[in-house]
């Protein structure tokens, strides 16, 4: 039995990027738990932060996670915060849960908070002795991470997790964050991610699978 860590921007982000994969270790009898940068709306007109917070419990349930929590820093302005301020955040909360394994952001994204998040996750996750996290990965964002300038910090996946078995659970996930999903032809339509997760599962061999560069691995 092993402790996960999703750190995330957005709620939301855990949905599209990984959930197969949560669903997966929860299956297979790890703990998970979701940790959340911002509330995901703050920066909007129609800011709905009852929304997006009875959005992520339904999905805590779903998916059987242990526990979320949410630091509220600025949606979208993560870089108006100096970087060790979120740095230290982290740090509490991995020194509290000491996960063995982190899933996090693509450093090449085009959304900032996202960016903000994967440095501060590999700051606060510098490898001294005897540290809990063995391994680090990082997910990809439809909308986010296939938007940046092309060439800039690709996402080059080498971890294909098969999520074949869990793919139903996703969809659902996916479904209880209506109000963050689009229409198709939209990038961040559910159909859209449904076949990212059969493209990634079909280039090597299976029905679905969600696609991860993994960052760091330690034993």
């Amino acid at each position: 039995m092993k402790n996960i860590l999703i750190i995330a921007a957005h709620s939301d982000d855990e949905a599209l990027g990984c959930s197969g994969t949560i669903a997966k270790h929860i299956a297979q009898g790890d703990n998970v738990y979701f940790l959340f940068m911002t509330d995901g709306v703050s920066s909007r007109v129609d800011n709905d932060a009852e929304v997006r917070f009875a959005a992520v419990k339904k999905v805590s349930k779903i998916l059987k996670v242990n526990s979320f929590d949410n630091f509220n820093f600025p949606d979208n302005k993560m870089d108006s915060i100096p970087l060790l301020n979120v740095v230290k955040k982290i740090e509490s909360k991995i020194k509290q849960i000491q996960p063995e394994v982190i899933y996090t952001h693509h450093i090449g994204d085009l959304n900032i908070d996202h960016q903000i998040t994967h440095k501060a996750v590999m700051t606060a996750c510098r490898p001294q002795p005897d540290f809990c996290v063995k391994e680090i990965y990082s997910f990809e964002i439809l909308s986010s991470t296939e938007w940046q300038t092309p060439g800039y910090l690709p996402f080059t996946p080498n971890v294909f997790i098969d999520i074949t078995d869990y793919i139903n659970i996703k969809e659902q996930v996916l479904k209880s964050y209506s109000n963050e999903m689009r229409r198709s032809p939209h990038s961040r339509s559910i159909d859209n991610v449904i076949r990212l997760n059969a493209l990634r599962g079909n280039s090597i061999g299976i029905d679905y699978a969600e696609a991860f560069m993994l960052i760091r691995m330690g034993r």
